[in-house]
């Protein structure tokens, strides 16, 4: 087996980060069809405005727009169909828990190739208030502009 893990991002969704804490990932298969996977390795995949939900003991992803193969015809599928993922039972029963007790949301982080396997990290998630939003802004402005300082500070010597 090859120690470097070989794996290719098709799409993600920065959106989720500004908008919620992140709380824990958890990695999921997606049942596609074929023109839809060929769709993928061109990288035509978008998660904004998605959004996952656990309806009968399995998870869902709606919103996921996948872009109609150009080869495909009368094989292509509708591209914002809902999408199984899938998880172990117990993962979506845990996941089904925290969101009713706990309040937190389900959001899809990333797609990408692990190997040949097309996966997507998704994440328990409580989303962040107005200030927590500019809280994140001014760390990630100050972090930018350490970086910078030091960047000419070496430059210099």
């Amino acid at each position: 087996m090859a120690k470097g893990k070989s794996s290719r991002l098709i799409a993600q969704n920065k959106k989720a980060y500004h908008d919620y804490f992140i709380e824990e990932v958890y990695q999921a298969g997606i049942s596609l069809a074929g023109t839809e996977v060929k769709s993928l390795r061109a990288g035509k995949c978008s998660l904004k405005e998605s959004y996952i939900r656990i309806d009968d003991g399995q998870a869902f992803i709606y919103g996921m727009h996948i872009s109609p193969y150009e080869q495909g015809n009368i094989f292509n599928k509708d591209p914002l169909r809902p999408r199984r993922l899938l998880l172990h039972k117990n993962q979506i029963r845990k996941i089904a828990s925290e969101v009713q007790a706990a309040g937190y949301t389900v959001v899809p982080l990333k797609v990408y190739f692990d190997h040949s396997l097309v996966k997507i990290d998704i994440a328990l998630a409580k989303g962040k208030k107005l200030y927590d939003k500019r809280e994140s802004i001014a760390k990630n402005d100050m972090r930018r502009q350490a970086e910078k300082e030091f960047k000419i500070k070496n430059l210099t010597l």
